[in-house]
C-alpha cells in the first residue's frame, strides 16, 4: 500500500519492478495486452506518454477508482528516429553499430492515475556511447541477449559500464523509470 492505496505497475518490465522495488512502493502487476499505437504527426516527445496511456487505461478496467495505476513507455531515439527492440541478434548488432560513437536520447513517458485524476509526463536523458568494436558488440549480444530492450542494450549490464561515455540527465530513466519524478508525483496524489 502507499499512502494506504494499493499501487498497480501496468508493465511487465522487469527493470520496472526492480525500480519500484528499490523505491520502497510496494504494487501488483497488471498487464492487458495493448496495440501501442500513436497518431501521425505525433512529436517523439509524446509518444511514450501516449502509449504509457493507452497501458493505463486498458489496466483500469482491472481496478478500483480507489488503485494507483502507474504506466510507463520508454523510446531510444537516435537522428529524431525511434530505435526499437531488435527483431534477432543481427539487428541487435546493427542497433548497437548505429549507436557507437554517438549521443542518443531515451526518453520515458509515465502516467499515473488514480480514478478520474491523471499526471502525465515525459523525462529524455541523453546517453553518449564509446566508440564500439565489432567485437565488444558481437560479444555484448551473444552474452546478454538484449532482444527485449529498446535500443538493444541496458545500461546496468557490461555495455553501459564499458560502452557509455556519459549520460546527461536520470540513469534510472534509461532503465525504463525516472524514480524520483514517480515518487515525487506519487507523493502529490
Amino acid at each position: 500500500m502507499y499512502k494506504g492505496t494499493r499501487v498497480i505497475l501496468a508493465s511487465q518490465s522487469p527493470r520496472r519492478k526492480q525500480l519500484l522495488e528499490q523505491a520502497g512502493i510496494p504494487f501488483e502487476v497488471k498487464v492487458v495486452e495493448t496495440a501501442e499505437t500513436f497518431p501521425p504527426g505525433l512529436a517523439i516527445v509524446d509518444i511514450p506518454v501516449h502509449i504509457a496511456r493507452q497501458k493505463a487505461i486498458a489496466v483500469k478496467a482491472l481496478c478500483t477508482d480507489t488503485d494507483i495505476i502507474i504506466a510507463a513507455d520508454t523510446v531510444v531515439v537516435l537522428d529524431d528516429t525511434i530505435i526499437g527492440k531488435p527483431k534477432d541478434r543481427e539487428d541487435a548488432i546493427a542497433i548497437l553499430s548505429r549507436l557507437s560513437g554517438r549521443e542518443h536520447r531515451v526518453i520515458t513517458g509515465v502516467v499515473i492515475r488514480k480514478g478520474a485524476d491523471e499526471t502525465a509526463f515525459s523525462h529524455t536523458t541523453a546517453v553518449h556511447f564509446n566508440r564500439l568494436t565489432t567485437e565488444q558488440i558481437t560479444w555484448y549480444v551473444d552474452q546478454f541477449k538484449p532482444y527485449d530492450k529498446a535500443g538493444a542494450y541496458a545500461i546496468q549490464e557490461w555495455i553501459g559500464a564499458v560502452g557509455i561515455d556519459r549520460i546527461n540527465g536520470c540513469f534510472y530513466n534509461v532503465m525504463g523509470l525516472p524514480v524520483s519524478k514517480v515518487v515525487a508525483a506519487l507523493n502529490q496524489i
